[in-house]
């Protein structure tokens, strides 16, 4: 297996994982009602990677949330760690870790990504404040040389990191949601920020790999940074108060990619998505 393939997934499901699910759409305001899920929820996923026509398992996910301070206030710790398996560890280790706190209805304060893939090691830091009814954020990041730069920005908007949206898209009501319907959000990666485009593509079933079959809410993630609009990810979630990520497709140069929900436990409302 090329080295590459590996790479470009990890960088794939960072994006994802997470947006794992999502769809937000102009909250106007940056803290929103937290009615998915508590403290205490874990989840995990298998990682599989196309590879001439065979499905190869490379990795796993995990998913956590913990009840925490940050700065003397009481926040919420939000934790994914990815992991390369041991066919693929010698190839190409992995260990990317996020991390996200942010306050008990969702408002970001800290966003932190540490990615080991192969011999590199790379850092991304995001912190944030709020002043005049705008987002204030201070952000670090070290290259794959080592070498650390400092950047600052202030939005009118709201903006959410990788973590963050994810969590925001599960407390989302989508009962009024069209197919077809269009949403934007902003988000900040690396040194720079950035509009992303999902689609709402309906409902179906998936059978995820806990052997359950979930009714589910598909969504498409795509690039608009080109004239001619890419799918990106498709990535479906339960249809029920949990907005729980059961399958993310990963649409790659080289092949395609997907995460299978594995297991959970901690989920706050009943899976009545869960068919029976």
């Amino acid at each position: 297996m090329k080295q590459v393939s590996i790479k470009h997934i990890n960088a794939r499901i960072a994006l994802a994982t997470i947006l794992l699910m999502v769809c937000i759409s102009g909250w106007g305001q940056c803290k929103y009602p937290n009615t998915a899920f508590l403290p205490g929820e874990s989840l995990n996923y298998d990682l599989y990677f196309n590879w001439k026509f065979i499905w190869v398992k490379v990795g796993s996910t995990h998913f956590s949330v913990k009840s925490t301070t940050y700065n003397g206030t009481q926040s919420l710790r939000t934790d994914i760690l990815f992991k390369s398996n041991k066919r693929c560890e010698a190839i190409f280790p992995m260990r990317d870790t996020l991390i996200s706190y942010t306050t008990p209805d969702l408002e970001p304060l800290y966003f932190r990504k540490g990615a080991f893939e192969g011999k590199h090691y790379t850092v991304d830091e995001v912190w944030y404040t709020y002043q005049n009814g705008q987002t204030h954020m201070r952000q670090r990041f070290r290259n794959t040389d080592g070498v650390w730069s400092n950047t600052q920005s202030v939005s009118d908007d709201c903006v959410n990191d990788m973590l963050n949206i994810l969590l925001l898209a599960r407390s989302k009501d989508y009962s009024n949601i069209k197919v077809g319907q269009r949403i934007t959000y902003r988000m900040v990666s690396g040194k720079r920020l950035s509009n992303q485009v999902l689609i709402y593509k309906g409902k179906e079933n998936f059978k995820a790999n806990d052997d359950h079959t979930y009714r589910c809410l598909v969504f498409s993630l795509l690039n608009d940074k080109e004239k001619k609009e890419k799918e990106l990810l498709r990535f479906y979630i339960t249809d029920d108060a949990n907005h729980l990520p059961v399958r993310i497709d990963f649409y790659l140069k080289f092949g395609s990619a997907k995460a299978y929900f594995l297991n959970g436990t901690g989920v706050r409302n009943p899976m009545t998505a869960r068919i029976k």
